[in-house]
């Protein structure tokens, strides 16, 4: 098919290339403008999520101060869908001489319509977390982040259980006990100072176990079972009998020691010791002879539940406000040893360039500042961390659900 050309004036050849560059122009800022926008927005969500979670936290303590009900909503889906568009011309210019030249005429928009899911967080398994004592397992996980001890026992821990006259005894980290509170404060204060020299060992035991099993009673299917579960097995044949031998990893404990120094022996002795209490039970064993061990302690920490933290949290407020402990004559100088777990401005006006501030029941919660060290703020971030250890995944089609379409 032959090829037809056609003829231009320059004019609208002018024109023609005019309008082309126009429109390379708006369609480089659209796709310029689009990552911009999400990425924005993005980090946008991302903050109102955080704040908004931490508005909760302290809205919750709040509610505790006044024994009122404790409730949380989560963003279980955020839908944002973005519409670019574009549009590029010309017009004759409106400049004196210069009336007859075409100048370019472009533009670009972006609109954001995001769909919001927040779900009320409720219901038996929700409640069930709240409520269950946290396990040792999570404490641990919680000091390899470098939290200090201190912190985290004094808002997780609600007693030390030690032996006095052949029985335990407990000390509440509760300021109505006023004779298990400075113990406890001293206690957790003194493992505060073995972590700063970094001799504290917070490890499970793990040891070797061994028990005889009669040949007749071992089958070719439960040898294979035992040698799949890591068990070694030696038969020996002179007495008829199968010796295994297994890797057991027990308890956790708080010492001052490595656990490795320990014979199977003692650490199947401490570890039968700790299985006789419940999960969220941690033991304390230091000794003399190491670092700290000029005040030895044994015992166990009873962890709390994170509805049990907030209750705790709310009552110092004003109901059992905590006060000064000073450490133990034993216990070398500590750096930090506030009054409050996590200190709580109450008042009636606004407080003045606090990060953190919630009005309830006519009064206003704020997170208080911290005069030296970072306290307050690095146990609100605990506080934070140990609320998403408790809490389960929101579901991502929860009904009811409140959807906010902007």
């Amino acid at each position: 098919m032959p090829l037809h050309s056609f003829y231009l004036p320059q004019n609208a050849r002018r024109k023609l290339s005019i309008w082309i560059l126009a429109s390379l122009s708006a369609a480089s800022l659209t796709a310029c403008l689009a990552p911009m926008t999400m990425e924005a927005d993005v980090l946008k969500y991302d903050r109102a999520m955080i704040d908004g979670l931490s508005q909760q936290l302290l809205l919750n303590i709040a509610r505790a101060r006044y024994h009122d009900p404790i409730h949380f909503t989560g963003i279980s889906n955020i839908a944002a869908t973005y519409n670019y568009q574009m549009s590029a011309g010309f017009t004759p210019a409106l400049t004196g001489e210069s009336g007859s030249v075409l100048a370019p005429i472009f533009g670009v928009g972006a609109a954001e319509n995001p769909t919001i899911s927040i779900v009320p967080i409720e219901g038996a398994e929700f409640t069930k977390r709240m409520l269950t004592p946290f396990t040792a397992d999570k404490v641990t996980l919680l000091l390899q982040q470098h939290y200090n001890i201190d912190l985290l026992l004094r808002l997780m821990v609600s007693e030390l259980r030690m032996p006095r006259q052949g029985k335990d005894v407990a000390f509440r980290n509760d300021p109505y006990d006023i004779v298990g509170y400075p113990e406890f404060r001293r206690v957790v204060l003194h493992l505060s100072t073995i972590q700063d020299s970094n001799d504290l060992y917070i490890e499970p035991l793990i040891y070797r176990r061994t028990w005889t099993l009669p040949a007749e009673s071992m089958t070719p299917e439960g040898l294979e079972a035992l040698e799949h579960n890591e068990v070694t097995v030696v038969f020996d044949e002179s007495k008829r009998l199968f010796r295994l031998t297994a890797r057991v990893t027990g308890r956790i404990v708080i010492s001052n020691y490595d656990p490795e120094l320990l014979s199977d022996a003692e650490k199947i002795r401490i570890n039968e010791t700790a299985l006789k209490g419940p999960p969220n039970e941690i033991i304390i064993d230091i000794r003399p002879g190491y670092s700290g061990g000029e005040y030895p302690i044994t015992g166990k920490l009873r962890l709390r539940s994170f509805l049990s933290i907030l209750t705790f949290l709310g009552k110092s407020i004003e109901e059992e406000p905590e006060y000064f402990v000073e450490k133990d004559p034993r216990t070398p100088d500590v750096t930090e040893n506030p009054n409050h777990t996590m200190e709580i401005w109450e008042e009636e006006e606004e407080p003045e360039g606090v990060s953190l501030a919630v009005r309830y029941k006519d009064n206003y919660y704020a997170l208080a500042f911290d005069k030296e060290h970072s306290w307050n703020a690095s146990g609100f971030q605990l506080l934070h961390q140990v609320y998403q250890m408790a809490v389960s995944e929101l579901p991502k089609t929860a009904a009811p659900s409140i959807t906010i379409a902007k």
